[in-house]
């Protein structure tokens, strides 16, 4: 049973800078795709990032050219560098497959405040 154990968000000012990690233990890591979601308060959860077992990314046009995504398979750790910070992108962030299919952890919050 594959488990995620998000963490690294904390309070930023905007234009600040914050880097996500989620541990993923279970299954077999390197073979999945993975993604980075997040969900602001009484908004629906939405994919931002995912990376291809290749490493293959894509992000939402909402925070391309601003967020990078990867992965290090020794480590079962997928990461979320987030960069020029907006009040926008203050929410809850999750990782999963791009299709949501495990359990979701705990996520991991982000707010963007001066």
């Amino acid at each position: 049973q594959v488990q995620l154990v998000e963490s690294g968000g904390g309070l930023v000012q905007p234009g600040g800078s914050l880097r996500l990690s989620c541990v993923v233990s279970g299954g077999i890591f390197p073979i999945f795709d993975l993604g980075w979601y997040r969900q602001a308060a009484g908004k629906r959860r939405d994919l931002v990032a995912r990376i291809t077992s290749g490493g293959a990314t894509a992000y939402a046009d909402s925070v391309k050219g601003r967020f990078t995504i990867s992965r290090d398979n020794a480590k079962k750790t997928v990461y979320l560098q987030m960069n020029s910070l907006k009040s926008e992108d203050t929410a809850v962030y999750y990782c999963n497959s791009p299709v949501g299919f495990w359990s979701w952890g705990q996520g991991t919050q982000v707010t963007v405040s001066s």
